[in-house]
């Protein structure tokens, strides 16, 4: 097949109401299959004042708000107008995105549709129960995704080590990488502003120790908090900067010391310059696949100290930042302090991961997807049909992991 026979459908919980990493990627996909000669349909929740405007044909899904995530939405069904839209649209590949209820429905079309279908996996739903008192339950949540992704042809992670564990996991035979880009036009070390740092009463001695993301509490806020209180017991004159907003906000606001700075939500320029202002990035998130914060401070020229787990893994390396056990407090403020108090070491991980940075362009990371949809187009035509033994699916002659 050629790509220019392409039809996708894709699902998503969330395309463009929300901006976050996940789906600003989606947009950059669809954006280069409809560049390369695809057709892309995209099928998600709308809202009345989107975060943004969507990049192709986006077609609304019945949704309600999220209980205590109102901001978010969770798609429902496929209703009888969806589905007559998706036959008409005559996709040959199906793409989803998130596993809720839209997830389960995409899946059932494309099984009774004999259609390939695919899965990409963009946040750690298993680790989100820890965060809210209920890690129990998080062998019942890995279960379900399990069964979840194993119906699809195959699955795609943004890193390696996301990747590995989703193989270790079991979650499907078929494991491959669609990793995420930068843009190197706002994110660069030429961004940085004194005279902003200044504006937010900083002073130029002080170390900035950053933070970008969400504020939500699976992010990872109370080992940042943590740390930064372990740095000022340690006598280290830093100053947090919190770039960003959500519902943890006002918790955060109490929990970091009087003098913390929260610049709010940014993007674009205006975020490429807060991420290159800052002299560390602190990341303890555990759930992300990815780490694109973690990419954009590397752009930006800027040391960064993540959590060891998936996506920072597979960014920081030898000589860029620092990677710490998750939850260790005194490590986190080890590597901080290190790199609060030494402008040589801060420097030359920046420096580091400046160089890191450039094999990570959206183009090619997205032809990675691209070729991976057609080669299940051309495993399908062969006969041969991806997934996981046990569910009516598995390439020939495979070896394959245990059910678990």
């Amino acid at each position: 097949m050629d790509v220019t026979e392409l039809r996708v459908a894709l699902f998503s919980g969330n395309y463009n109401y929300v901006r976050d990493g996940a789906n600003q990627a989606l947009n950059r996909l669809v954006d280069y299959l409809l560049r390369e000669g695809a057709k892309v349909r995209v099928y998600s929740p709308k809202v009345k004042t989107p975060a943004f405007d969507p990049v192709g044909d986006l077609v609304g899904v019945p949704a309600i708000p999220l209980p205590g995530r109102a901001e978010y939405r969770a798609p429902l069904v496929l209703t009888p107008g969806v589905k007559k839209d998706l036959h008409r649209f005559g996709a040959n590949m199906i793409h989803v995105a998130s596993p809720e209820l839209l997830g389960h429905a995409a899946v059932r079309h494309a099984h009774k549709n004999r259609l390939p279908c695919v899965a990409s996996v963009h946040t750690r739903f298993e680790t989100y129960p820890r965060y809210y008192g209920f890690a129990f339950l998080e062998p019942m949540v890995e279960a379900g995704l399990r069964r979840f992704y194993r119906r699809c042809d195959a699955i795609f992670a943004p890193s390696e080590s996301m990747a590995q564990l989703l193989r270790d996991q079991r979650m499907n035979f078929d494991v491959g990488i669609w990793s995420r880009g930068i843009d190197r036009d706002i994110f660069t070390p030429e961004r940085r502003e004194m005279g902003w740092r200044r504006a937010l009463g900083i002073d130029d001695d002080e170390a900035v120790i950053g933070f970008v993301g969400r504020l939500v509490m699976e992010k990872g806020l109370d080992v940042f908090a943590d740390t930064i209180d372990e740095l000022g017991r340690r006598g280290y004159r830093v100053r947090p900067l919190i770039v960003g907003d959500g519902p943890a906000k006002e918790w955060f606001e109490k929990r970091l010391p009087e003098d913390a700075v929260f610049a709010g939500f940014q993007r674009g320029e205006a975020l490429g310059r807060a991420a290159a202002s800052m002299d560390v990035l602190l990341n303890p998130s555990v759930t992300e696949t990815f780490g694109n914060v973690t990419l954009e401070a590397m752009a930006c020229g800027v040391a960064v100290v993540a959590a060891d787990a998936t996506g920072s893994r597979s960014l920081v390396e030898d000589g860029t930042g620092a990677l710490v056990r998750p939850g260790a407090i005194g490590a986190f403020a080890d590597a901080v302090g290190h790199y609060a108090k030494d402008l040589a070491a801060r420097e030359a991980a920046g420096a580091a991961g400046r160089k890191a940075s450039r094999a990570y362009e959206w183009d090619t990371v997205n032809k990675a997807l691209l070729d991976g949809y057609l080669r299940i187009e051309r495993q399908r035509e062969r006969g041969q049909r991806g997934g996981t033994p046990g569910l009516g699916r598995i390439w020939p002659g495979a070896q394959v992991p245990p059910r678990g």
